[in-house]
């Protein structure tokens, strides 16, 4: 079978067109590409292919978050003082946000499979940048570089949702969000590892070599776009018309502020942790509480079993039981104190609560828009982001003033926030 592109009138169709030539592109102000039946990539996705694009994504969120248990290396390498050394995370973040604006939407413009080569490409060269980093700002504006290019992470979500069968694109879409995950909780024990063995800079050629090899991999193995047509309009007006969807599309808002809330809960719990752990009576090291941390990746098991039940038409159902686990998970949190158990519990509840609605939300925004996939998820992943940098403003604040007890009331109310939210627009 082939991947179509839908004309207007037949935009929920759950059969592929075969018709050979042309088909008609879609007539909304912001569709802008339309793909000839005889030239789209196979419809469906195998396993091994779809685990494939789970590992490159992973790979390329990881490098986001390399930096942080390396940046008292990095700041004796460089003399930059303790005050300022931050800067480093704050730039690769910020790049991050920026590359979900003006790099996701080219997604739904141009052949995707190029662009996801291309940007892991660019990734070799600026995780290069970084390891051969002469200078402070050098790093900084490399740095910043990675994190533009590790939004290839969120091109690969939406192109495996396009190239998924139908009745299977939840559980596809859920394989792949889980490397997402498990790269956020490997980076930290990963680069912490190979610092002590042989320093900060080796993480950095580490992860160039295999974001290489993915580029390769991805290249051979992943399907591609051909005789691909796009209405030729400007960049500024595609990126603009990530906004627009805004205004058009509900499901969008209504799953953003999700993503903002849901994201922003799981940002107070992990931000903070260190500083109860590595205090009495615990005096975990550093790299305790990053294998500690890894209690998280259990949660990863979530989007599979959020994938299955989202193609079984129970989408939103499972949204409503993952922010309900993401609420109940701050009990055994609040329990730290007493045993450092309770808070891998919690852990292991929330982040599976978290990736049951993340992967129910992206589900529901691939339903509405095809010919724009790439926007929706640059719409609502500028909202997540936003929730990962509230949270962790907040929660420091909270634990330096309220300390453990204060950072658990904020994310249950955070959480609080989110299932009263989604039960109100549910019965909308």
């Amino acid at each position: 079978m082939t991947s179509p592109a839908r004309s207007a009138t037949s935009a929920t169709s759950d059969t592929a067109l075969t018709a050979a030539g042309s088909v008609t592109a879609a007539t909304s102000d912001t569709a802008v590409t339309s793909e000839t039946a005889s030239g789209a990539p196979p419809r469906g996705l195998s396993p091994v292919v779809a685990w494939l694009l789970s590992v490159a994504c992973g790979l390329a969120v990881a490098n986001v978050y390399y930096s942080q248990p390396l940046l008292d290396l990095i700041g004796r390498d460089f003399g930059i003082a303790p005050a300022t050394i931050g800067l480093v995370g704050t730039l690769t973040q910020t790049g991050y946000a920026l590359g979900l604006l003006l790099l996701v939407p080219l997604g739904d413009h141009v052949n995707r499979r190029t662009l996801i080569t291309a940007q892991l490409g660019l990734s070799v060269l600026a995780l290069l940048a970084v390891a051969l980093a002469p200078s402070a700002p050098l790093l900084l504006a490399a740095m910043a570089a990675v994190g533009v290019l590790a939004v290839v992470a969120q091109v690969v979500v939406a192109y495996s949702a396009q190239l998924a069968a139908p009745g299977d694109q939840g559980r596809v879409v859920g394989t792949v969000t889980s490397g997402i995950v498990v790269g956020i909780l490997l980076a930290r024990t990963v680069a912490g590892t190979i610092g002590d063995l042989a320093g900060w800079r080796a993480v950095y050629v580490a992860s160039a070599v295999a974001t290489a090899a993915m580029a390769l991999a991805v290249a051979a193995a992943v399907p591609s776009e051909r005789h691909r047509t796009a209405e030729r309009i400007g960049y500024p007006r595609l990126v603009g018309s990530v906004f627009v969807l805004f205004a058009q599309e509900r499901v969008l808002r209504v799953r953003a502020v999700l993503a903002l809330l849901s994201f922003t809960s799981i940002t107070v719990l992990l931000t903070p942790m260190v500083l109860p752990l590595a205090a009495p009576p615990f005096d975990l090291s550093h790299t305790e509480i990053g294998l500690l941390g890894l209690a998280g990746a259990a949660g990863a098991l979530g989007a599979g079993y959020a994938g299955r039940q989202a193609d079984r038409g129970r989408a939103e159902r499972t949204a409503g039981t993952g922010l309900s686990a993401m609420l109940v998970g701050w009990l055994p949190a609040a329990l730290l104190p007493r045993s450092v158990w309770w808070l891998v519990l919690a852990m292991v509840v929330i982040d599976y609560g978290l990736q049951s609605v993340h992967v129910a939300n992206q589900h529901l925004l691939y339903q509405v828009r095809p010919e724009a996939q790439s926007r929706l998820t640059a719409g609502y992943m500028l909202l997540y982001s936003a929730g990962c940098g509230a949270g962790a403003i907040l929660s420091t604040v909270a634990y330096d003033h309220g300390g453990w007890t204060a950072v658990c009331l904020l994310g249950a109310a955070t959480s609080l926030t989110a299932l009263g939210y989604w039960w109100a627009a549910a019965r909308r």
